[in-house]
């Protein structure tokens, strides 16, 4: 039996969201139904309903939802109804990454969170008038106050934090810090930069500050972002319209350079110059998603020093440990992710849409 539910509904490419009602097929054996409480805003989701990446539309998009369990297919075993869940991305569970404790690397993570819009059997999971909509949008499509979940989307949290504080972790908050914490792993006293003070940045500048790092660089091109850089714990901050990057890292590090950074605007250009930042020996993330088939070009001598660059997806994070692990620091004020997030009600999706993309808002939250 299917499921009606409100849903935000991107018509096609660069349409705005539509509140409509939808159906949502009864769950499968590894699924479950989910009431939303409160959704996050990211710009995977923008990108996705401007036409800019591939999605089937009209869709439902959404992907950093946190809500309640309502039901649950016969097969589940990991949730049950009452459960508080934090949705994330899903994955096979049988490839040789999702084994080997990297799902964000399964062998079909593409067409099962972002270019399907189905299930991996090619059944939808949403549905109006009878006509199939794009859905299973990183197995969840969150932007409804029902949502229809792979049970490897799922994370089950503490009841005590309250959902709307921790929507963001099952996307881009994971990303900053797995980031650091998966990737960089700051030694002690280490110089760490990050490219953009976004939501995924300041993220990553608050795992920064739980490290043994002892230089932590922010960057960006707004003043407010880097005043609230420096209160999540940024050693210094560095504005983009000032001052040349990698002049301003080796003024910092006393010349020796980043040994590590975190590259989060999509930008090639500052892309190239986190490079060029870096020290001897150091790491660069890429976080930022620019276009598709978007190419740098790097200096390859400079790079014989042991410079690294490593691509990175959803923190490389196995959710089912790291998740958990985020809420704790949030519910005991150690990561405060409250100061990145505004609410909005559901039904005002278009104008955090509005607020995300002028940068009056870091974090968008919908509520439900």
């Amino acid at each position: 039996m299917s499921i009606t539910t409100r849903a935000a509904v991107v018509e096609s490419g660069g349409a705005p969201f539509t509140l409509t009602d939808v159906e949502l097929d009864a769950p499968g054996p590894r699924e479950a139904l989910v009431r939303m409480v409160a959704t996050g805003l990211c710009h995977t989701d923008l990108g996705v309903a401007s036409g800019g990446l591939p999605f089937p539309l009209p869709g439902v998009l959404g992907h950093e939802g946190a809500g309640v369990v309502e039901a649950v297919g016969s097969a589940v075993t990991s949730v049950a109804p009452g459960d508080h869940v934090v949705l994330s991305f899903t994955s096979c569970g049988d490839c040789r990454n999702c084994h080997g404790g990297h799902p964000a690397y399964c062998a079909t993570w593409l067409p099962l969170n972002l270019t399907g819009g189905r299930r991996a059997d090619g059944s939808h999971t949403v549905s109006r008038h009878g006509e199939a909509l794009g859905g299973h949008f990183f197995g969840q499509s969150s932007f409804a106050e029902r949502a229809l979940a792979d049970e490897r989307s799922l994370v089950r949290v503490d009841p005590g934090v309250p959902l709307e504080s921790v929507a963001p972790l099952g996307c881009g908050v994971q990303t900053g810090v797995g980031a650091v914490w998966n990737v960089l792993a700051p030694a002690t006293g280490s110089t760490v930069v990050v490219l953009g003070a976004g939501a995924v940045g300041l993220s990553a500048v608050m795992a920064a500050a739980l490290t043994p790092a002892t230089t932590i660089v922010a960057v960006d091109r707004v003043a407010e972002r880097l005043e609230l850089a420096r209160e999540l714990g940024a050693t210094h901050t560095v504005d983009a319209t000032r001052e040349d990057i990698p002049d301003a890292v080796r003024r910092i590090s006393n010349g020796a350079g980043a040994d590590g950074i975190v590259e989060t605007t999509g930008n090639t250009g500052v892309l190239r110059q986190g490079v060029d930042a870096l020290a001897a020996r150091g790491t660069l993330v890429v976080v930022g998603a620019p276009p598709f088939g978007a190419e740098v070009a790097l200096d390859v001598n400079g790079l014989l020093a042991g410079k690294r660059i490593v691509g990175l997806t959803l923190g490389d994070s196995e959710t089912q440990t790291f998740i958990p692990a985020l809420v704790r620091l949030v519910g005991e004020g150690r990561l405060p992710l409250h100061r990145l997030i505004s609410t909005y009600p559901f039904a005002e999706i278009d104008r955090a849409v509005q607020d995300m993309t002028t940068g009056k808002a870091i974090k968008p939250v919908l509520t439900f």
